[in-house]
């Protein structure tokens, strides 16, 4: 019998916080990640659920995903010690049969309740299985360096965002069509900005929450790592640019066109 914490999504998770904290975008314990399981993924491990699983309370009513598994970061947990003990900074949970709360299957088993984010985590999971038609399944907050210097001194619309990330790498285009969606400054944790987040995510995969970091999905933890670093990549090279004085050529819309042709994409209307 394979043990959950040998599980796939169990080691996933590992290997997505561990790369995540490598990279500087998950300092101390900020930064969360939630992944969507199927039924088929937890089906060969309930025998090992906790017989009598505690219960907690969520402040945002999810009955869309209710009974449904998630595996999460746990609230204050580390991320550079989520690699030396899975047990005791993750949690595999389900949301009970109302919406109103989880209950903690495996996992936190020091205690503790899955991230302080998960409200605005699972009302994201809401929107994106609609959007995606349930292909996307991860939910993913860190602090990306260059992303966030450059809120301080973009214009905080999104379409001047869009174009000057895309601008700063061929591939971004590809990666990110849909562009980048921008919040205003809020306090995190609360409600409102979980509702925020979820009515952008409903026309972008990713959303920058200004002197803070980002919120991404995607069908699995690479797509939505990869999304991230790519966004993190052209956001690196505008530093680098505004840094030497500022742009002296660039793609051109009509090279945007060119490669949206060849690579199949739809470019969200307005950049352009």
């Amino acid at each position: 019998m394979t043990a959950i914490l040998e599980s796939w999504f169990v080691k996933g998770m590992v290997k997505a916080t561990h790369d995540l904290w490598l990279k500087g975008w998950d300092e101390r314990n900020g930064g969360n990640v939630s992944f969507r399981l199927l039924d088929s993924d937890v089906e060969p491990f309930k025998n090992q659920f906790a017989p009598n699983p505690r219960h907690e309370l969520i402040t945002q009513d999810v009955a869309e995903v209710a009974g449904q598994y998630f595996i999460v970061t746990g609230s204050g947990k580390f991320f550079r010690n989520v690699i030396l003990d899975p047990e005791d900074t993750l949690a595999l949970i389900q949301v009970d049969e109302q919406g109103k709360g989880y209950y903690v299957l495996w996992g936190l088993k020091n205690g503790g309740v899955a991230t302080s984010e998960l409200a605005s985590h699972l009302q994201s999971h809401i929107v994106r299985i609609k959007k995606s038609n349930g292909q996307d399944r991860v939910i993913m907050h860190c602090h990306p360096t260059n992303l966030i210097a450059l809120t301080y001194v973009l214009p905080l619309d999104e379409v001047t965002f869009t174009r000057e990330l895309w601008e700063m790498s061929t591939e971004s285009l590809v990666v990110f069509p849909d562009g980048v969606g921008v919040l205003p400054w809020m306090v995190p944790g609360i409600d409102e900005i979980g509702y925020a987040t979820a009515e952008k995510m409903a026309k972008h995969t990713v959303v920058i929450w200004p002197f803070h970091g980002v919120f991404a999905t995607g069908p699995s933890l690479d797509e939505a790592f990869g999304l991230i670093d790519v966004v993190e990549k052209s956001s690196e090279i505008s530093v680098k640019v505004i840094s030497m004085g500022g742009k002296k050529q660039t793609i051109t819309t009509e090279n945007f066109h060119a490669l949206a042709k060849r690579f199949g994409v739809v470019p969200i209307q307005g950049v352009l």
